[in-house]
C-alpha cells in the first residue's frame, strides 16, 4: 500500500510537470534546442517526482505515538521536526516526529534511526557517489561534476563534510574494515609469485618546516610561506600476484595488485602494521609453492626494515633493476663523463652482464675498481664513483637478475612505483595543495580501495558497520 501510494504520486507529479512543459514549449519542429529543452524537462520531472515519492515513502513509516519507551526511558512527543536531506533526486524536505524526556535532554527522532539517517544529511547512495568522486577529484571538481550530470548538487563544503565523516569512520574502524575486505577477496588461481614492494613519496604538509633546496632569506624579503609548509615522506605499499610466463620470450604476467598508502608518520609504524596485515592475508590465500619476493628500490631504511623483520625471512630479496641501472649510469658518468662513447659502451656492457651473468654485480665492482685506479679522476668524480661503488657493494646479494630472468620472475617494482604516482602524487600533489595528515589519510583510504578494485566490498562493509554503530 505504501509503495502504491508513492508510485501513484510520482506518476501524477511527472505527468503534471510534462504537461506544463508541453503548454509552454514550441515543439512544432525538431531542432537541437528543442531536444535539449525536452531533455531538461524530463530530468526536472523525474527529479521532482522522485523527491515527492521518496518523501511520501519515508514519512509513511514515522511514528505518531504520544509516548515512547526507549531503552527503559519514557519519551514524549514534542513536535513535528523538519529535516532537509540530500537524495539522488535532489534536496528533499521531510517532517518527522521528535520525542524528548520530560526532564529534557537529547531529543530522539525514531524515523532517522529506522533508515540509518541519524546525524546524516545525505542518503547512503549520495554519500557513496561523493566519496568515490573525492577519491579522484577535489571538492570543487566534484561539485562541478554533479552540477553537470546528477540531480543532486552538494556544495563543496558539504562534499568535504561527507568525505571527512567517512574518512574518520574508516580510520576508527580500519582493522575491522580491512579484515572484512581481505576475507572477501581471493587471489587468482593462476598465482605463481607473490611480490611485496614498499616505497616513499614526498607530500607537502600544512605544518611548520623548512622546504628542501630553498635559499636562505636575504635582507628586505618578506617571510617565506615555507615556514608553514614542509615536505614529509608518505609511504605506499603494493602486494602483487604474478603468473609465470608460458613462453621463453614472455614476461611474468601481473594478475592483481592491492595497495596500502599512509600519510607521513615517524618510522611509518601504522603503515607497516597495515602493510604486513595485507601481506599475511595474501599469504593465507596463495597457492602452495608460491614464490615470495620482497622487491624494492635501494633505500636503506626499507632494506633495514625487511632484514630485521622475521616475516620476510622466507622471501627472496631483490633491488629493483631499473633503480640499479640508474646507479650504473651514474657510475659510468663518474668514470668516463656524460654521454661519451666510452661511458655509453661501459654502461651497455655491464647492464647486459647484470641481466645475463650470475656474478654481474661483482663484475661491475671489479670494473669500477680497475678504472678508478688506472684513469685519472678528479676529486669530485672520485667521490661520486665511491658513492656508486658503495651502492653495489652493499646490495650485490640483492642483484640476482640473471637467475630471476631464467626462472621467469619479475625484476622491477613497477606496481609500487605506480602506486606512489597514481595513488599519492596524482591526487595529493597538485599545484598549491597542502595537507593535514588526517585530511590526506581520508583521501588515501578511499583511493586505495578504488585502485585495488575493492570499492564495492569496502562500501558494503562500511555501511554495515555504520548501521550497527
Amino acid at each position: 500500500m505504501i509503495i502504491q501510494k508513492a508510485v501513484k504520486l510520482a506518476m501524477n507529479v511527472f505527468e503534471q510537470k510534462m504537461e506544463d512543459f508541453a503548454g509552454k514549449a514550441d515543439t512544432s519542429q525538431l531542432t537541437a534546442d528543442v531536444a535539449l529543452e525536452f531533455s531538461a524537462a524530463l530530468k526536472d520531472a523525474f527529479s521532482e517526482a522522485g523527491r515527492r515519492a521518496y518523501q511520501t515513502f519515508i514519512e509513511s513509516y514515522d511514528l505518531q505515538e504520544p509516548i515512547l519507551d526507549v531503552n527503559g526511558q519514557k519519551l514524549r512527543w514534542k513536535m513535528a521536526s523538519p529535516k532537509s536531506l540530500l537524495t539522488p533526486f535532489g534536496t528533499m524536505q521531510i517532517t518527522r516526529s521528535l520525542y524528548q524526556a520530560d526532564a529534557g535532554g537529547k531529543s530522539y527522532c525514531p524515523l532517522d534511526d529506522f533508515w540509518g539517517m541519524k546525524d546524516e544529511f545525505a542518503t547512503e547512495d549520495v554519500r557513496q557517489a561523493v566519496a568515490f568522486s573525492m577519491a579522484h577529484l577535489t571538492a570543487g571538481e566534484t561539485e562541478q561534476l554533479f552540477e553537470k550530470c546528477a540531480w543532486f548538487h552538494p556544495s563543496a563544503t558539504a562534499i568535504k563534510n561527507i568525505t571527512n565523516n567517512i574518512g574518520d569512520f574508516v580510520e576508527t574502524h580500519a582493522d575491522t574494515i580491512m579484515q572484512a575486505v581481505q576475507d572477501s577477496q581471493q587471489l587468482p588461481e593462476e598465482t605463481d609469485v607473490l611480490v611485496a614492494s614498499v616505497d616513499g613519496v614526498f607530500v607537502l604538509l600544512r605544518e611548520q618546516g623548512v622546504q628542501q633546496g630553498r635559499p636562505a632569506q636575504r635582507p628586505g624579503l618578506k617571510a617565506s610561506s615555507s615556514e608553514n609548509t614542509a615536505y614529509r615522506n608518505a609511504m605506499a605499499g603494493a602486494i602483487s600476484c604474478y603468473a609465470l610466463p608460458s613462453g621463453q620470450e614472455e614476461k611474468p604476467q601481473r594478475l592483481q595488485s592491492h595497495y596500502v598508502a599512509r600519510m607521513p608518520q615517524q618510522r611509518a609504524v601504522i603503515f607497516k602494521q597495515q602493510f604486513e596485515r595485507e601481506i599475511l592475508a595474501a599469504e593465507e590465500k596463495a597457492p602452495p609453492g608460491t614464490t615470495k619476493i620482497f622487491l624494492c628500490d635501494g633505500h636503506r631504511s626499507i632494506w633495514s626494515y625487511a632484514q630485521n623483520n622475521q616475516m620476510y625471512d622466507d622471501y627472496e630479496k631483490l633491488i629493483d633493476f631499473y633503480h640499479t641501472t640508474e646507479h650504473l649510469s651514474k657510475a659510468s658518468e663518474a668514470l668516463f663523463g656524460k654521454s661519451s662513447d666510452l661511458s655509453n659502451a661501459w654502461y651497455n656492457k655491464y647492464r647486459k652482464k647484470l641481466l645475463e651473468d650470475d656474478d654481474g654485480a661483482e663484475s661491475v665492482l671489479r670494473s669500477i675498481s680497475y678504472y678508478s685506479q688506472n684513469i685519472g679522476l678528479s676529486k669530485s668524480r672520485q667521490e661520486k664513483l665511491e658513492t656508486e661503488r658503495t651502492f653495489f657493494r652493499r646490495n650485490k646479494d640483492r642483484m640476482s637478475y640473471a637467475d630471476f630472468i631464467v626462472r621467469g620472475l619479475p625484476i622491477g617494482s613497477g606496481p609500487v612505483e605506480a602506486a606512489c604516482k597514481s595513488i599519492v602524487k596524482t591526487r595529493l600533489c597538485r599545484s598549491g595543495m597542502r595537507w593535514s595528515r588526517l585530511g590526506g589519510q581520508r583521501i588515501l583510504y578511499l583511493r586505495c580501495f578504488v585502485k585495488s578494485s575493492r570499492w564495492d566490498v569496502f562500501w558494503k562493509q562500511y555501511i554495515q558497520l555504520k548501521r550497527s554503530a
